[in-house]
């Protein structure tokens, strides 16, 4: 059988990285049938890329097709014992068990389990010990970023799920968390929610980057319960900034991140049907807790 290759290169997670993902998709989705990715100019993956291409992998599935992970063409070994560690390769066809290390592990959740992910936040990534957090701040910023995967599962339309994965990386003293769905795409959520309530003309010259915005800003909800809560990002935000990390969304055209310099909303030179959220953090050495939590 014949298939499709699509050469995987070294990934990190610039904005130029997440746009080889996207070129990446483009090259899957004109061929769902037969993919075989092939590892041999690939030197470096951080966990975005690993989400992505697993999320990928599972929609090309999805759509009858079939997709190859060629492990024989990866010759990086520290990438290769990366991908067992966090239980990528494992899954994926190289017969290879997972093991607690660096690794926030490679996650797919088909449908919403609240109790599985909220264990996966808390105890794999934010409780895991590389950022210090009191219980009480590690349990409230879980829950905001739950709020992601809620309304990729809400919203989204994606019929295969959501997809993450992460990393602690010592020598640069980060934390990464990656966390992708290939719904339709915040963007066009919020058009198609705004098009009920606004003259569609109007609607139509919305940027992707204004309609990013939107969905950021407190109170906009496109929930049809009417409930008032954005992406319920305004904590996540605050402690990124206190902490100097960063807050990355790559939706459709647009793109937002969030750092110590405030929230910034561009349109991009690129197409992704869904989303990908990419949350950067540093460890260092300071407790961070509520005000109401000192001494």
């Amino acid at each position: 059988m014949t298939r499709q290759v699509i050469h995987i290169p070294t990934l990190n997670d610039r904005p130029d990285d997440f746009a080889w993902l996207f070129q990446i998709w483009k090259e899957a989705n004109d061929n769902f049938e037969d993919i075989r990715f092939d590892f041999s100019h690939c030197n470096f993956l951080r966990p975005n890329a690993v989400a992505f291409l697993g999320g990928l992998a599972r929609l090309i599935e999805s759509r009858s097709g079939s997709c190859e992970f060629d492990w024989p063409t990866l010759r990086r070994g520290a990438v290769l014992t990366n991908l067992c560690q966090n239980g990528f390769a494992g899954i994926f066809g190289y017969p290879s068990p997972s093991w607690h290390g660096n690794s926030i592990p490679y996650r797919e959740d088909e449908k919403l389990d609240m109790n599985g992910i909220m264990d996966y936040l808390t105890f794999n990534w934010i409780g895991k010990g590389w950022v210090h957090v009191s219980e009480r701040l590690r349990d409230a910023i879980a829950g905001r970023m739950w709020e992601i995967y809620s309304n990729a599962f809400e919203h989204s339309g994606s019929a295969i799920g959501v997809f993450s994965c992460g990393q602690h990386y010592w020598r640069h003293n980060t934390l990464i968390l990656s966390v992708v769905d290939f719904g339709q795409g915040i963007p066009a959520i919020v058009r198609s929610f705004l098009s009920q309530h606004v003259e569609a003309e109007l609607v139509s010259k919305l940027s992707g980057a204004t309609c990013l915005k939107w969905a950021f800003e407190s109170g906009n909800s496109t929930s049809v319960d009417g409930v008032a809560r954005g992406l319920g990002l305004d904590l996540l935000k605050e402690f990124i900034r206190l902490n100097q990390g960063k807050l990355e969304v790559y939706s459709n055209n647009a793109y937002a991140i969030v750092d110590k310099d405030g929230d910034r909303y561009e349109n991009r030179n690129l197409n992704f049907e869904g989303t990908a959220v990419h949350i950067t953090l540093r460890c260092d050495e300071r407790l961070y807790q509520f005000r109401d939590e000192d001494g």
